[in-house]
């Protein structure tokens, strides 16, 4: 049954099996957890995006992180990943707070959606090409119900998972396909109206820790799609 809903579609990704070893680790990490989780029921379940339904300003990681949103049931809730986007969210004017620890923690996003090309958690923080092209049509799905006017693509996995799906979506894809790069910005043609899509570097601790990303620069993107999307 195709999603007519994003509620209907955030539970059918809930509900997906798909990708036999995505699901043996994700559960299996649910199982054994981490120790300062331990007492912590893990959601161990593929995570859908979270963000209002007429979310202009679309956000597209990678994959939910095993003791993160794998924990948590919620995108990029519950880590350091997470800690440094949604203080920049909260920055610009997109969350109506500066953390999210859980999924009842009353974070609120303003206009803006959080998803991701692969939906579960897969080991070293590496999909296989198979599961992410498995998975896709999850995305094509949130792509047609949303309509976004801009889209903020975190890191170069997301950025080449995403051009296909746009263009099966409506978009123009130019040739050569745009390559990613941190405040790259791509205008779209078709649809209704163009699509602005913008890079950025993945908010990992990888780059963050080393200052490859700043907060600044993050929530320079941030504000760049925001009026692009005609949030700000």
């Amino acid at each position: 049954m195709t999603p007519r809903t994003l509620e209907q579609l955030d539970k059918a990704v809930a509900d997906c099996r798909a990708c036999e070893r995505l699901v043996a680790w994700r559960e299996l990490v649910a199982h054994e957890k981490r120790a300062a989780f331990r007492d912590q029921t893990y959601w161990g379940r593929a995570v859908p995006g979270f963000g209002p339904a007429d979310a202009k300003l679309l956000i597209v990681g990678l994959a939910p992180a095993a003791h993160g949103a794998n924990r948590t049931g919620r995108m990029f809730t519950g880590d350091r990943s997470g800690d440094v986007l949604y203080a920049a969210l909260h920055a610009v004017g997109l969350a109506n707070q500066p953390t999210a620890t859980h999924i009842d923690d009353g974070l609120v996003l303003r206009g803006t959606r959080i998803t991701a090309p692969v939906h579960c958690a897969p080991p070293d923080n590496k999909p296989l090409p198979d599961e992410r092209e498995r998975c896709r049509h999850w995305l094509d799905a949130e792509l047609r119900l949303l309509n976004p006017r801009a889209i903020v693509v975190l890191g170069a996995f997301g950025w080449q998972t995403l051009l296909p799906s746009l263009g099966d979506a409506g978009w123009t894809i130019p040739r050569p396909r745009p390559k990613f790069a941190h405040g790259a910005e791509v205008e779209l043609a078709g649809k209704p109206e163009p699509l602005h899509v913008f890079g950025c570097y993945h908010v990992s601790q990888q780059n963050t820790f080393t200052g490859k990303l700043t907060p600044a620069m993050l929530e320079a993107v941030l504000r760049r799609a925001a009026t692009a999307a005609g949030l700000s």
